[in-house]
This record gives structure tokens, C-alpha cells and sequence, in this order.
């Protein structure tokens, strides 16, 4: 017998979907503009740099509503990593994604409405989200407004830092964006946890 426990609110549905749809924007833009041939261009320049900055303020403003959204709910809680155990429970959950999700194994930590994340999916929301995500929009903002930039920055000159330090955080987050949707499908249906998404329920 299918059973039916609500796990996420609209607010959260709702960011989740404008916050993808942002980065895979910022991604196919972004892209566009550092490596593409000017001659074929995935986007042409000027176009791809007029969305990207939309994009890109447009992820700030997403972010905020994240941040905010969950020091007002309470809901930050479920992106702090539990300490006790924390290793081997990791260690537990890489078993089941490498090897156990393929026997048919039991989900060892599935999610709960108290508990949203495994012990592996908390350490890397937590790191994408507190840690990349921030490197990521600030550095990008101070591209937007160079002015801003310092002349100087580790002995460099004050945007290559910068530049380094968004690109390689970019990097990881489309990484990291990749692995979400492939580990999306591996809920007790291969559709279950992006029905989730949509309808807030999750179905075991």
C-alpha cells in the first residue's frame, strides 16, 4: 500500500523551480560567453550577456527569498548537518547510491517530514548552498559592477581573482545541478522524488 506523507510547502516548490530555471539559464549563457566560437556562438554575445545579467540578478533575489524564507519557517534546520555519526551515515548513504539503489535495496535513510535530507544530501546542500551559492552571486555582482572591484587582489590584478573564484564556484554548481537530477531518480519510483517537487507529497 502506497503511502503519502506531505514533505514540502508551496514557497519551497515554487523557489526550487525559479532557482533551476535561473541556473540553467546562467549555465547556457554563461557557457556561451567563456567558451564559444564567435563565429558559432550558442548565444549570440551581447544577447547571452544581457540574460546572464538578468539571470543573474534574478538568482540574488532567489537566494534572498531562500535565506529569508528559511530563518522564518524554521526550514534552515534541515540543511545543518547533524554531527553524531555523520561520517558513517555518509558512508552508509554513498553504499546505497553506488551500489544498493541497483539490488533493490531499502533506502536507509529515507525522508521524513522532520528530516527532509540524508546525512550526504545535508553536507552538500548545506556546502552549495551557505558556501558556493554566495561565492558565486557576489562575485558575479561585482562583474556587473566592476567599479566596485578592488585594483589589487592577492598580488593580481582585482577582477582575475574574482573571474577565478566564479568560474570554478559556477562550475561546481552545474556539477552539482548534473548529480541532483541523476540522483532524482532514485527515489522508490524512478519518478517519486521530482513528483515530489511538484505536488509536495512524498509517495513509499
Amino acid at each position: 500500500m502506497t503511502k503519502r506523507v506531505y514533505m514540502l510547502p508551496l514557497w519551497i516548490r515554487l523557489w526550487h523551480w525559479s532557482n533551476a530555471l535561473a541556473i540553467i539559464t546562467l549555465s547556457v549563457t554563461g557557457i556561451s560567453l567563456h567558451f564559444s566560437n564567435p563565429n558559432l556562438p550558442l548565444v549570440e554575445f551581447s544577447l547571452a550577456a544581457r540574460i546572464h545579467n538578468v539571470a543573474g540578478v534574478t538568482l540574488a533575489v532567489l537566494y534572498s527569498v531562500f535565506v529569508i524564507g528559511n530563518i522564518l519557517t524554521g526550514n534552515w534546520w534541515q540543511y545543518v548537518p547533524k554531527p553524531p555519526g555523520i561520517i558513517q551515515r555518509c558512508l552508509k548513504q554513498m553504499q546505497y547510491y553506488g551500489s544498493g539503489v541497483f539490488k533493490g535495496e531499502e533506502e536507509p535513510f529515507p525522508p521524513t517530514p522532520e528530516v527532509n535530507f540524508n546525512a550526504l544530501q545535508a553536507v552538500t546542500y548545506w556546502s552549495i548552498m551557505y558556501l558556493v551559492m554566495p561565492v558565486v552571486i557576489l562575485t558575479g555582482l561585482v562583474f556587473l559592477y566592476p567599479q566596485f572591484a578592488p585594483d589589487r587582489l592577492f598580488g593580481l590584478d582585482g577582477l582575475l581573482p574574482i573571474a577565478m573564484a566564479h568560474y570554478l564556484g559556477a562550475a561546481v554548481i552545474l556539477l552539482f545541478m548534473v548529480s541532483h537530477i541523476y540522483l532524482g531518480t532514485m527515489g522508490p519510483k524512478i519518478s517519486s522524488l521530482f513528483k515530489m517537487m511538484w505536488t509536495g507529497w512524498y509517495e513509499h
